[in-house]
């Protein structure tokens, strides 16, 4: 797709709903007694992989756009897969799926596509064998297929070397069939979805500073769910507004989980205009409008227990630093090479495409701001995240911008392009 210049960008916007609650939504609703209703549901690629999985296990989801219902089958009610389960694109699916497959009285096989072939499963399947579960990789690389057989689990106390919301989301979700009690330490917290949405279903899940603990569950009990804006996806809506002069926008019901809103906070450090409108913490899951007008940024420093609350935002953040006024350091973000893609490297390759003064380091990169920016050859390397960042990057760059696979927008934000294009004033 070619991308030019941008007009500013004016009016409203509902972002569509968080991929992280969509998906937990649908698998927490099938391993629950009733009918769980989601409304807000993502209708991205990501999502519609986890009800293909369990529909493959026999869960009746009833999918009318906007609203999902789960005909949940109970905690020990999903039956064994007639094929292996594909997950896709999907991280969250694939790892979060693995937790609730160990604790089956049957075995199954999970799949996805050359990108889940080549993401590191040793993170969950280390701490599930330690549980007791039966889960290998089936060619010996650590990575999917992985081959799950029944077994009999037990809770541990895992401290986790990374701050993963999948991984603590494995391990917990595991806890739900396990003898005893099962705690996650991370090394800093990660988004918290899971424990405040089992305990919505009725599971007994506690938090104590960067440690969650569950016991094992007898039943879950189907729930309403309203599903927030993903703040990931309002992201490129933000840096957009911030970046193109002129520009004044009204992004509704964004979900501001303070384990979720790191970019706000940068975004704030970095002297954004944003005004948080009609805020609601009395859910489970807070959300509020963001109103967001043009501002000249400045430099940040970004690391520590920040990063595990925009890890997916760091693109656009880096996007964003190109605009800014000195420079900006990102740090402690080795996460991000093991995403869709190395988004390290992608990210600076594909930034000094455009002309910036941008440095890879080992673990993030270093921003000089202030350079213009121009118009490039983008790889997005079917990486989401990369070609909508980029998509933003060409709103104030000079001349025309060239990405790669641009439809890869799809597995998170199938409407991203037209909406981006019909706020042009």
């Amino acid at each position: 797709m070619k991308f030019y210049p941008s007009t500013p960008l004016k009016g409203e916007i509902t972002i569509p709903g968080d991929k992280s609650i969509s998906h937990r939504s649908v698998m927490f609703g099938s391993i629950a007694r009733g009918t769980t209703e989601i409304t807000g549901f993502l209708q991205g690629a990501d999502c519609l992989s986890t009800i293909a999985c369990f529909r493959k296990m026999g869960v009746t989801i009833e999918n009318e756009g906007d609203t999902v219902r789960v005909l949940g089958r109970g905690l020990r009610g999903l039956t064994a897969p007639d094929s292996v389960l594909d997950c896709g694109n999907s991280g969250t699916t694939t790892r979060l799926i693995s937790g609730i497959l160990a604790g089956q009285k049957f075995p199954c096989t999970l799949t996805g596509d050359a990108s889940i072939q080549k993401r590191p499963m040793k993170r969950i399947m280390e701490p599930l064998s330690m549980m007791g579960a039966h889960i290998e990789s089936v060619h010996q690389n650590g990575c999917a297929p992985l081959s799950i057989s029944e077994s009999t689990l037990h809770g541990i106390h895992y401290h986790s070397k990374v701050a993963s919301a999948q991984v603590k989301s494995s391990i917990l979700l595991a806890g739900l069939y396990a003898e005893g009690k099962t705690q996650v330490t991370e090394p800093a917290l990660s988004r918290n979805h899971t424990e405040i949405m089992l305990r919505c279903f009725g599971a007994n899940v506690t938090s104590e500073g960067c440690t969650a603990s569950i016991l094992p569950a007898e039943e879950l009990y189907g729930q309403k769910i309203s599903v927030p804006g993903d703040i990931s996806s309002a992201a490129y809506f933000i840096a957009a507004a911030l970046l193109v002069p002129g520009s004044e926008l009204l992004i509704k019901n964004v979900g501001i989980n303070p384990t979720r809103d790191g970019i706000l906070r940068v975004c704030q450090d970095m002297g954004a205009d944003i005004t948080l409108l009609n805020a609601v913490y009395d859910s489970g899951e807070p959300y509020a409008d963001l109103l967001v007008r043009h501002s000249s940024l400045k430099a940040v420093e970004i690391g520590g227990s920040l990063i595990p609350t925009l890890i997916d935002e760091l693109p656009v953040i880096a996007v964003m630093a190109c605009a800014a006024q000195g420079t900006t350091i990102i740090r402690d973000a080795a996460e991000l090479k093991v995403k869709e893609s190395n988004r390290i490297r992608t990210v600076v390759d594909n930034l000094k495409a455009m002309g910036a003064d941008v440095e890879e380091t080992e673990d993030g990169m270093i921003i000089h701001g202030g350079k213009p920016l121009h118009g490039g050859l983008i790889e997005s390397h079917l990486d989401h995240r990369i070609a909508m960042s980029f998509a933003v990057a060409s709103l104030i760059a000079e001349g025309e911008t060239v990405i790669q696979d641009a439809d890869c927008v799809n597995i998170s934000y199938p409407a991203f392009y037209q909406e981006l294009e019909r706020l042009k004033d």
